[in-house]
């Protein structure tokens, strides 16, 4: 079995009384997600997220909250893979997608943010980091 593992975060913006969230399609299968990309050696997993994030989008994040999801799946027969996921922002609204395996990399409301997932677990990692969000506005007021 070979293990792969990668960082990456769920990146929210706030633009007057409105909220978005990053999200990445790639060009093979086509569905949206959330940056990520393997941890290179000797970085750790925030670094990874940091470092992907702006590789594959061109946004500078800060990751200011305790949220870390955790997500494993076989992504092809005996290979076992773990994404680990932050909940990050920025005050950036410019983006561009990296060259080669990224379409197209979008804000998008967080009201439609869930509708746009494929996968299961991006959402229920969607839905746990949105649960946080909302506790830290709370802790803020």
């Amino acid at each position: 079995m070979v293990f792969e593992k990668s960082c990456g975060a769920l990146v929210v913006r706030r633009e007057e009384d409105n909220y978005y969230i990053l999200m990445i399609r790639h060009k093979a299968g086509g569905n949206r997600s959330f940056p990520k990309g393997h941890v290179e050696e000797g970085e750790t997993e925030y670094e990874t997220a940091l470092r992907e994030v702006m590789e594959e989008t061109s946004s500078r994040i800060a990751i200011v909250s305790d949220f870390r999801a955790t997500v494993n799946y076989r992504p092809s027969p005996g290979v076992m893979k773990e994404v680990v996921y932050f909940l990050a922002f920025t005050t950036n609204a410019d983006i561009k997608a990296r060259e080669g395996e990224i379409a197209e990399v979008e804000w998008v409301p967080l009201s439609k943010a869930e509708h746009y997932l494929a996968h299961e677990n991006d959402k229920t990692v969607f839905r746990a980091a949105m649960e946080r969000m909302q506790r830290m506005t709370v802790e803020i007021k």
